[in-house]
């Protein structure tokens, strides 16, 4: 699939048609190909992930203050903390498989970065920044709201599992540990299942491109089990 044809299935999917394809395009821009193509030096993303960083969190703010009456600032804060952070928003870009529509340099895509949060979170906040441009605020609040605000608890779960796993088992008087299983892939694309071992028994397994991120996804289906459990 070409970049043009990414771009269109990314319309589709969003519900959203840039009046403006070049915003969209420079959202999905990471300075690595702009170098390499001798584009314009401002022809990436970075401004525009400036800008969407600072829409996202307006909305969310927003969003928290009136659907949560009389919940306490710290309270609030706390989830937009969770909600705008680099894990959920590379979560949340995963839904629109915006990783493979990123325009990456050879020496940056050799070293993965198409599979790097860092960068994966970056592009979500510029392609916010480029609907706010295009469209403006209610448009990238739409946007936000089907793929950030959406489920956001399940999201919020998922990002925080391994500390509340952590908090499950200390307070039940258990014994964590994570263990390696297998990592296989090149060094710049590897894939680690980690499993979680509660009381001597393996409760679950994980995979990701990291090891933290494989711990993630089995200390939430760890904790699914565990909870589960409690209610038979």
């Amino acid at each position: 699939m070409n970049n043009m044809d990414g771009y269109a299935l990314f319309e589709e999917k969003t519900g959203y048609h840039f009046k403006d394809p070049s915003l969209l395009k420079k959202a999905l821009t990471h300075s690595s190909y702009a170098n390499e193509s001798r584009s314009d030096p401002d022809d990436y993303y970075e401004r525009l992930e400036f800008l969407g960083d600072a829409v996202l969190e307006l909305c969310v703010s927003d969003h928290l203050y009136k659907s949560l009456p009389g919940k306490r600032e710290g309270y609030m804060t706390k989830l937009r903390a969770s909600l705008v952070c680099e894990p959920t928003l590379a979560m949340c870009a995963s839904l629109l498989d915006l990783k493979d529509l990123i325009l990456l340099g050879k020496g940056e895509e050799q070293t993965g970065g198409r599979n790097r949060e860092s960068i994966i979170s970056d592009v979500f906040e510029a392609v916010i920044g480029a609907m706010y441009l295009d469209g403006g605020i209610e448009a990238a609040r739409r946007f936000i709201e089907k793929y950030v605000l959406e489920d956001m608890y399940h999201k919020i779960e998922f990002v925080d599992s391994k500390t509340n796993l952590q908090e499950y088992v200390q307070e039940k008087g258990y014994v964590l540990s994570y263990e390696l299983i297998s990592e296989n892939g090149p060094a710049h694309n590897r894939e680690y299942v980690m499993g979680t071992v509660v009381n001597d028994e393996r409760i679950a397994t994980g995979k990701g491109r990291s090891k933290k991120n494989a711990e993630q996804e089995a200390a939430y289906k760890t904790l699914l089990i565990l909870r589960n459990r409690e209610k038979d």
